[in-house]
């Protein structure tokens, strides 16, 4: 190809050195030199109204992109970065850990990996199978694999993104090369994550003209807008006790107004709430901290007054290990110094305490009013399985929220978000929320197909979803709720609604277990235990098991109690239920929402 003088910006020397070049040069060298040329261009090019968008050189690069998620952002980052890599022309296969098959790691040469710590710091379900393979015996050599891994997590607990660490080092010590390094995301992940995948992508597209990409869909008409950093801002249309007169608990039946904010969701799903600390627990920490609270300090590149970056902003109700090795360059106290070095002390310490404990036990302090609240990190949205199915109740949408409320160290200390549901929020108030999609939490595609519901306490909520939008449906396929609280009298959460159901038939079966009104508790696990045949029975015929509550105790017993039902009605040995219980797992017939 010659450049012709005619209609061209070069004069005719120049015209003739790019034409002794050009024929000469790969097709690799061209790229390059396009994106090298554009660069430059692109950036100082100020007049310009409307950006240019360089065109994508075709590149025969393939990535293959992993995610291992329990509630669903590993999963939604993940789709979304695989449409920014095809934009870019990469030919990207995306897809769970619990659908890869371990032994095609030998078949790919790039691979991404966005992975979430559960618990603590266990790998979600989905991956539980994949990351055990990678650190067996029967893992393969890597060192023609190129990988690079997200890893989202809680600072709040002690083992911090500690899946995708693990996965980072087991794939280094198996000779995989990165890509890019890990990034570590803690629950307010946007950003870091975002910046993880720009360098992923410039390091994949090294040898193409990179293009400006939006990694949202553009928003049509009618389309809802909100999300997290925007969210919609929902009236209170009932906030009503749950709970009889004489419970030790108290639980919020919330009805939020969605009329006109376009949200969608399934049942399922949860809502975001973003909450606000306490007034009074930030008036006592300025005072204890002998800050003005009117002293102005940028929080998330904001300007404005300590009180409000306090009340509005920054978490003060969770003291981490992190944060208070941060906090141990600011004092001299010669104790906190011990606690910090402490492998449990520490955690004894922070157990139900909160940052004006460490103001009054450790002051005093070195630093200033901005200095302190660069230490602490954004309030993280309390997820709230939803209640109510959006078939049934088009323009709302229901919530179920335990109020948290305990004593430590001679003062109450109140759940950031449930505490102010329970005291301080009143019909017609809003409230910002958005809808958390959790893809890993769905009744089943076959209408036919049996389900078995476990919970306790406000764990129950989703099933209440599952049961509004089943009778809407008109499905009557068989159901089974097993439930469990304190007290028949006081804490039966829903009773007439599961009643309703029961005598309609959207409701095939309910087992109920009220751990304090026997001398001997009996909780969920015993009443799945007593009806072990049935259980198995449903099993085999293709039921699927939804287990929603605490992780630590509920959820890990009834787990326990599955494996020991599927050993002794199925005569397996513990191997072969494993691997009947990693098969339901692999095809959503064990599904976990457990916090």
């Amino acid at each position: 190809m010659n450049l012709q003088v005619m209609n061209s910006p070069f004069n005719e020397e120049q015209v003739k050195l790019l034409n002794a070049l050009l024929p000469n040069i790969t097709r690799e060298q061209k790229i390059w030199l396009s994106g090298y040329l554009s660069a430059p261009l692109a950036a100082n090019d100020t007049k310009a109204v409307e950006e240019t968008k360089v065109p994508v050189v075709p590149t025969t690069k393939t990535v293959t992109l992993l995610y291992g998620s329990q509630t669903g952002n590993s999963q939604s980052l993940a789709e979304k970065y695989a449409i920014a890599l095809q934009a870019n022309d990469v030919d990207v296969t995306v897809t769970s850990l619990a659908k890869f098959k371990p032994n095609n790691l030998k078949k790919i040469t790039n691979l991404l990996l966005v992975v979430s710590t559960h618990g603590e710091g266990e790998p979600p379900d989905q991956a539980i199978q994949f990351y055990e393979f990678l650190h067996s015996k029967r893992a393969p050599n890597l060192e023609h694999l190129h990988f690079s891994v997200l890893a989202l997590g809680d600072s709040s607990y002690e083992f911090f993104c500690k899946t995708g660490q693990d996965f980072d080092a087991q794939f280094e010590k198996l000779g995989a090369t990165r890509i890019v390094p890990r990034t570590d995301c803690d629950v307010d992940y946007d950003d870091a994550a975002a910046q993880w995948f720009t360098a992923v992508q410039q390091a994949l597209l090294q040898h193409t003209a990179p293009v400006t990409i939006s990694n949202t869909k553009p928003i049509t008409e009618g389309e809802a807008t909100y999300t997290r950093k925007n969210p919609y801002y929902a009236e209170v249309l009932e906030n009503i006790n749950l709970n009889g007169r004489g419970s030790n608990k108290e639980t919020r039946h919330i009805e939020l107004s969605i009329e006109g904010a376009n949200l969608a969701f399934e049942p399922g799903d949860s809502i975001g709430i973003l909450p606000e600390n306490d007034e009074q627990l930030v008036n006592a920490l300025i005072t204890a901290l002998q800050f003005n609270p009117q002293a102005q300090v940028t929080v998330l590149d904001e300007a404005m007054p300590l009180k409000d970056a306090l009340l509005k902003k920054v978490e003060i109700t969770v003291l981490s290990k992190p944060l208070l090795q941060k906090i141990s360059a600011f004092t001299v106290h010669p104790k906190f110094a011990e606690l910090c070095d402490s492998a449990s002390a520490w955690k004894d310490y922070a157990r139900g305490r909160d940052l004006l404990d460490i103001a009054e036990d450790f002051g005093p302090f070195t630093w200033d009013a901005q200095q302190f609240v660069a230490l602490l990190r954004k309030i993280p949205a309390r997820l709230y399985s939803i209640a109510s199915s959006q078939l049934a109740n088009s323009d709302e949408v229901h919530l179920t929220i335990g109020k948290v409320s305990y004593e430590t160290n001679g003062r109450l200390r109140l759940g950031v978000c449930s505490g102010s549901i329970a005291e301080r929020i009143q019909v017609g108030d809003t409230i910002p929320i958005y809808v958390h999609k959790n893809p890993n939490f769905r009744l089943p595609e076959q209408v036919d197909t049996p389900i078995i519901m476990i919970g306790a306490g406000t764990g129950v909520a989703p099933y209440r979803a599952f049961l509004e939008e089943r009778e809407e449906l008109g499905i009557t396929g068989k159901s089974w709720l097993i439930f469990g609280d304190q007290h028949f009298m006081t804490d039966f959460l829903y009773q007439t609604d599961w009643q309703r159901w029961l005598a309609a038939g959207t409701l095939t079966q309910m087992d109920v277990a009220f751990s304090r009104d026997t001398e001997k508790k009996i909780y969920v696990q015993h009443k799945i235990e007593e009806k072990a045949q049935m259980f198995y029975q449903w099993l085999e015929q293709g039921a699927v098991i939804y287990v929603c509550g605490d992780e630590k105790s509920m959820a890990a017993d009834v787990d326990q109690t599955i494996r020991r039902i599927i050993e002794q009605q199925g005569h397996k040995t513990q191997e072969e239920a494993q691997s009947y219980i990693n098969e339901l797992k692999q095809h959503k017939r064990y599904q976990r929402d457990v916090y």
